[in-house]
């Protein structure tokens, strides 16, 4: 897909102002999409909208589901509009942080009102208000699969799936119609909360088609091993004959480092290509209804793979294997046209993965954190960038610029000066961003926290740690109409 010059700003749904401890879909997102629009920005970019649960750390990279969305980003007002939460029922709201997510704090304050939601939505159903909900489900069908995988994980909380009884294990039909039946009402519960977030997400979507703004989703390659995808679907993935990995993903060692076991199942591909990739074009298709442009996590992972013996605990005990290449982007290009695809293709170098992505016409991605400030040339100094890439200033997964300014080395941070032509007269974090949209990347994006100047303390996420991720949040004043103002300039001057 061919982009035009453009510009975007990261920043996760949970990072949202709002009044009941986290960012959601509802009043806190709609001041935001306000925001770029009088920014004039073109692109909102997100972390994945799936649940997280408190033992993966709150990721958004570990979840439950490919395709679920977050129940906890349900916004509680829209369901007093629906008629099936009332006002009172809202209160009183704990005294939530607004600088941060408190996720158990959170949990105990929503998911009662969910449940109270869900049970009053039952009650009405003979009025006709599940007509909607039916056709829902008619339409997702793996929200069947999921809602089901969720009860029986909720009767079994210390578990997960791979340590189920066997029938369930292995998904013998009589042992999953018994447990449908047992847990009739649990599973009804998770469609219902599915259905409500993809109800509030299209909203959402049509609000940020009316301020101009597209969404840029977020495609992990890889899934959770105690996740939906891999229960429901065994096929799709290496496993052995009692449905537990075979083998799992991570990258080999390289000098200075033992390399990395992340432990999620591979998959397998010789046996998707049988059905072209039907689990991958069910996959995309959930995703082009949440997003309009999608960032390919992992993007080498398509091309090639390093697969550990699932016994093995060493990373060096893996080996390489070849991945589906241009045949998977083939089937895509069948079944949807031209795909938006952002490849993030960080950290490695490999010219099947280069061409592959020329072939398609995917960006890939440049960020100024990874550069050598005294090297000529450096691929990462914003003033190389070719126009194929997306520029960022900073990622979810790194620090913020200024967190990266002040623990840079003396000479990185004099080169970055020279670099820069900054001699301390703006900003440091607007030096970055204004040399980021001065570049020939195709697309430039930003965090709000650079926009704001932050330091590590708002960092995002830290990867290879659990504590403190993911928890970062904007408060409603920050968004500024004057900041929003120096944005929108700076796009204009340089043709975004």
């Amino acid at each position: 897909m061919r982009f035009d010059r453009s510009d975007g700003v990261f920043c996760h749904v949970t990072s949202l102002p709002g009044p009941h401890g986290i960012g959601d879909l509802g009043d806190g997102a709609a001041a935001f999409l306000s925001f770029l629009g009088e920014a004039g920005v073109d692109y909102w970019q997100v972390c994945p909208l799936g649940p997280t649960i408190g033992a993966a750390g709150e990721s958004p990279y570990q979840s439950p589901s490919a395709f679920a969305g977050n129940p906890l980003l349900i916004d509680l007002r829209g369901l007093v509009d629906d008629g099936w939460l009332e006002a009172d029922d809202l209160e009183p709201v704990p005294e939530f942080p607004t600088d941060r997510v408190d996720y158990e704090a959170v949990r105990e304050y929503k998911l009662p009102l969910l449940r109270t939601a869900f049970d009053r939505f039952e009650a009405a159903e003979e009025t006709g208000a599940g007509g909607t909900f039916d056709a829902f489900r008619e339409r997702e069908p793996w929200v069947e699969e999921y809602a089901l995988f969720r009860a029986l994980s909720a009767a079994r909380p210390e578990d997960t799936w791979v340590e189920w009884p066997e029938p369930l294990r292995t998904r013998d039909p009589d042992a999953l119609a018994a447990a449908r039946e047992e847990h009739a009402e649990e599973i009804r519960y998770h469609e219902f909360l599915q259905w409500t977030f993809d109800r509030q997400w299209a909203a959402l979507r049509d609000r940020a088609a009316e301020a101009g703004v597209e969404i840029v989703g977020d495609v992990p390659i890889y899934v959770a091993l105690d996740s939906a995808d891999v229960w429901a679907n065994p096929e799709a993935f290496r496993l052995d004959e009692g449905n537990r990995p075979a083998a799992v993903a991570g990258v080999p060692p390289n000098a200075g480092d033992d390399g990395q076991r992340w432990g999620n199942p591979v998959y397998d591909w010789e046996r998707l290509a049988e059905n072209d990739y039907g689990w991958w074009m069910d996959r995309f298709r959930r995703l082009f209804d949440l997003a309009d442009v999608a960032r390919l996590d992992h993007f080498l992972g398509f091309v090639r793979y390093w697969a550990i013996p699932a016994d093995a605990d060493d990373p060096a005990a893996g080996e390489w294997n070849d991945g589906p290449g241009r045949a998977l982007f083939e089937a895509v290009e069948r079944e949807f046209g031209e795909a938006p695809f952002i490849a993030e293709d960080l950290g490695f170098e490999d010219a099947r993965m280069d061409d592959l992505m020329a072939e398609f016409g995917f960006p890939g991605m440049r960020v100024p954190q990874y550069a050598n400030w005294t090297e000529g040339g450096n691929p990462y100094q914003p003033m190389h960038y070719p126009e194929s890439v997306v520029g960022y200033t900073s990622t979810h997964d790194t620090d913020t610029w200024v967190g990266y300014y002040e623990d840079l080395a003396p000479a990185q941070r004099d080169a970055l000066h020279y670099n820069l032509g900054y001699g301390g007269d703006r900003p440091i974090e607007w030096a970055i961003v204004e040399e980021v949209w001065s570049s020939e990347a195709i697309l430039a994006m930003t965090t709000v926290q650079d926009l704001l100047g932050l330091g590590s303390d708002a960092r995002f996420n830290e990867p290879g740690t659990v504590d403190g991720n993911w928890e970062w949040r904007v408060e409603r004043d920050a968004l500024s109409d004057d900041l929003a103002g120096r944005l929108r300039e700076l796009g204009e001057f340089h043709v975004r």
